[in-house]
C-alpha cells in the first residue's frame, strides 16, 4: 500500500511551516457521521478523535466574538460552563456563513490550524493527556494524527474542563 496523497490545505501547510510531525489519516467522509464514523473508519477511540468547534461568545460589545473549542468526539460542550469561564453572557455554536468567514473551512472540515483569521482557542484539559490526537487536517474526510501538546505549544490553547457526555445546556 502506498502513501496516502495528503491534500494541500491551510491546516497541512500551517503545520508543515512550523515543522510539526503529523500523521495524514483520509477516511470517507459520511455527512452527519461526526467522529464516531472518523473513529471506526480508522480503527482510533472516538475518545482520541477531538472535533473542532466555531463558536461565538456574546457580551455586551454590538457583534458576537468568535472562537475556537477542541473537544473529545466523544463529548459535547457545555456552553453553559464555558461562558461562566471566560466571563461573558452567553456562548453558542456560529452559523455556517460565520464558520467558513472566519476560518476560510466549510463545516465537517475545519481545523483549528491555518484559520483565515487567528482566533482564541480554548482545548479540554483531557485531550491534552492523550498520547496522540487525530483531528481534522482542513477538508472533510481528512484527518491528522498530532501530539497534544501541538495544540498548546502551536495555537495557544487554553486549557479548560467543558465537556459533558449528553447536552446540559
Amino acid at each position: 500500500m502506498g502513501k496516502p496523497d495528503i491534500p494541500m490545505t491551510p491546516a497541512v501547510r500551517a503545520l508543515r511551516a512550523a515543522r510539526i510531525e503529523f500523521t495524514p489519516h483520509p477516511y470517507d467522509y459520511v455527512d452527519r457521521g461526526g467522529t464516531a464514523h472518523a473513529a471506526a473508519s480508522l480503527g482510533v477511540d472516538d475518545h482520541a478523535v477531538v472535533k473542532t468547534l466555531v463558536m461565538e461568545s456574546r457580551g455586551d460589545a454590538p457583534k458576537p466574538k468568535p472562537l475556537l473549542v477542541v473537544m473529545h468526539g466523544d463529548l459535547e460542550v457545555s456552553t453553559r460552563q464555558l461562558a461562566r469561564l471566560l466571563g461573558v453572557k452567553a456562548i453558542a455554536p456560529a452559523s455556517e456563513a460565520a464558520v467558513g468567514k472566519w476560518t476560510g473551512y466549510v463545516p465537517g472540515g475545519v481545523s483549528p490550524f491555518g484559520t483565515r483569521t487567528a482566533l482564541p482557542v480554548y482545548v479540554e484539559e483531557t485531550v491534552l493527556a492523550l498520547e496522540r490526537v487525530y483531528i481534522n487536517g482542513g477538508k472533510r474526510g481528512f484527518l491528522v494524527g498530532i501530539a497534544p501538546s501541538v495544540l498548546t505549544a502551536l495555537l495557544r490553547a487554553v486549557p479548560v474542563r467543558v465537556g459533558v457526555r449528553e447536552s446540559s445546556d
